[in-house]
């Protein structure tokens, strides 16, 4: 048996993270608060940006990086209102992603932690 070398590895790679941020955009899809911060109309690239983020955080491939350079997220969120609402309508919706997955208690609880961090992190307006 190969040993686990990543958190990405560990909960299941690319089909994994793929799972829980296609289920999170399917709820941005429709969700009114948070839909109109994205500025084009196909959630595609949006979808499969934010899974090559996750996936290299996470120990897996440097795609996102080889191609768009460091992350730099306040800065590439700057141009939008986010509010502690649209914050909080973000998790949601990664809570659903989160809630299809199969991981284990532990590893579900450490990508929450990530995620509700980085959520509020990103809070640039407090309307």
């Amino acid at each position: 048996m190969e040993a686990v070398s990543t958190f990405y590895d560990e909960i299941g790679g690319e089909a994994t993270i793929r799972q829980i941020v296609h289920t999170f955009y399917e709820g941005v899809a429709d969700d009114p608060v948070l839909r109109p911060l994205y500025l084009e109309e196909d959630l595609g690239p949006a979808e499969d940006r934010f899974a090559l983020f996750l996936m290299q955080y996470w120990g897996g491939p440097t795609t996102y990086g080889d191609t768009r350079g460091h992350p730099r997220l306040r800065m590439r969120h700057g141009p939008f209102a986010v509010t502690p609402e649209s914050a909080e309508r973000w998790l949601v919706h990664f809570r659903e992603g989160l809630d299809q997955a199969d991981l284990t208690p532990e590893q579900d609880a450490k990508f929450w932690a990530y995620v509700t961090h980085a959520a509020q992190f990103m809070v640039n307006t407090l309307q």
